[in-house]
């Protein structure tokens, strides 16, 4: 019990630093040095847990000279030096790990004439996880989401749905729309750390011998992704056969005009406190975030009472109404963020042929591409060095791995963990990861010179490290 007591009482010192670090990471340490509090974390850690086996001062010296070894690679990057960060971050460290040091040594002294512990709760209190350990408790505790928040999250998302497809069917019957339904990483069971966010898909109908698509490559903008949707036969069927003839510029389907069309009609039209009552939810359009059709949602906090102010501490749900175009297996999406500044563009979606690959492969050998991919997505979402990381460029990364590895059964989890680590160092090296399905397609092409020097810095250290990952 002294053993532990003394141990706890260091712990808090470590703790104290660390909190003040976080508390002003973004003030003194900025983005990259916020990313190397990991690290530092973690070499702290491995000092308390290898100087704590010591039994004696000479061991404790030792063990904390291989712990500074550690923490020599907080100034390996030239980036972080010259915002200042490896002094800071040194100088609280010292200062904590010195305090550790005095508190073991001192309980060294005194734990010589204390009874030694039984030998089984020694090795439990010793007992230190598995890489393949932690990353089955990060999927499970982190990355993967309960499963009634799931379904709660799926049950507004249906209900919104329902309203909108109600109020368009009553308001504009004319408007030839197929039927409406949730898709995205919530539907397919690849949203991770919490189920904030859905996608509502509005199918639009086109009349086959009126409009023909267009591929991307076949149009003057040459974009693999950027599809446009041509009128045609109008020497037969002039302008006006077709509902879809009104949102017409220079002889194109204008995605931009069609998610104007939207706003107006749904985000500006419908009575949003009306529908907030129907489903005891708190339901508004989000404004002023750019041209995506986007909703909010804040569910009712059953444990606070009937108070309004219960719907600004529950979690918010965002939906985003998605336009789209199908044919055959090819899915365009009205999405002006992705397209502009060409207003006649419409975006090529693979996030389908991204999704059934992956679940074709899994099927196939009983692979676990699906969790490696959520642990990533997770890690990125969680650290803010890889936040700008998207889903993306991590499916396609599994897609190009997979061709060269078979092996994605449960116990090659670690494996095939840290090998993504390595492979996508060397496609940031490149400054290219191109797309599984459209090789033209860079997926890393929208990041900063120093988005791309922050991410390599982070991974190269999780090359050795990787549970800094995992903090």
């Amino acid at each position: 019990m002294n053993f532990q007591g003394s141990r706890r009482r260091g712990e808090d010192g470590i703790a104290m630093v660390i909190d003040f670090l976080l508390s002003n990471a973004r003030l003194v340490l900025g983005v990259g040095g916020a990313a190397m509090l990991g690290i530092a974390t973690l070499a702290v850690k491995r000092l308390i847990e290898r100087a704590g086996r010591a039994a004696d001062d000479e061991k404790v010296e030792q063990k904390m000279a291989e712990s500074w070894e550690e923490l020599s690679l907080v100034s390996a990057s030239p980036t972080l030096i010259k915002k200042g960060i490896e002094g800071v971050v040194m100088k609280h460290v010292a200062k904590a790990a010195k305090q550790q040091k005095a508190d073991l040594c001192q309980q060294s002294q005194t734990s010589s004439v204390e009874a030694q512990p039984k030998p089984e709760s020694k090795r439990l209190q010793l007992c230190v996880l598995t890489l393949q350990e932690r990353l089955q408790q990060y999927y499970h505790t982190r990355a993967a989401l309960a499963p009634h928040e799931v379904q709660r999250a799926q049950s507004l998302a249906l209900d919104i749905c329902t309203e909108i497809q109600g109020f368009l069917r009553t308001r504009h019957p004319d408007m030839p729309l197929g039927e409406m339904s949730i898709g995205g990483s919530l539907l397919d069971d690849l949203q991770v750390v919490s189920a904030d966010h859905a996608c509502l898909l509005v199918p639009l109908e086109l009349e086959a011998s009126l409009w023909h698509l267009v591929p991307g490559e076949e149009t003057l903008l040459t974009h693999p992704l950027h599809w446009m949707v041509r009128r045609v036969n109008l020497e037969y069927f002039p302008r006006g056969r077709s509902y879809w003839d009104r949102y017409l510029v220079g002889g194109y389907l204008s995605s931009e005009a069609v998610v104007n069309m939207f706003n107006k009609v749904i985000m500006e039209t419908i009575n949003w406190p009306s529908i907030s009552s129907t489903m005891d939810c708190l339901v508004r359009p989000v404004l002023g975030g750019g041209p995506d059709l986007r909703l909010e949602i804040r569910p009712r906090d059953d444990t606070a009472g009937a108070q309004s102010s219960d719907f600004q501490d529950a979690e918010p749900l965002f939906i985003s109404m998605l336009p789209l175009l199908r044919e055959g297996d090819v899915v365009l999406t009205a999405q002006p963020e992705l397209t502009s500044p060409w207003v006649n563009a419409w975006h090529l979606s693979l996030y389908p042929w991204e999704t059934q690959r992956l679940a074709q492969l899994d099927a196939a050998d009983g692979g676990h591409r699906k969790q490696t991919l959520k642990i990533l997505k997770a890690v990125c979402r969680q650290n803010p060095a890889l936040r700008s990381l998207e889903a993306a460029p991590l499916a396609n990364l599994i897609l190009h791995l997979s061709d060269s590895e078979h092996d994605w059964c449960e116990i090659s989890l670690d494996v095939r963990f840290q090998q993504c680590i390595t492979e996508l160092i060397g496609y940031l090296e490149q400054g290219a990861l191109h797309s599984y399905f459209k090789p033209a397609v860079n997926l890393l092409s929208g990041l900063s010179e120093d988005q791309v020097d922050q991410m390599g810095f982070m991974l190269y250290c999780a090359v050795s490290e990787p549970e800094i990952l995992l903090i």
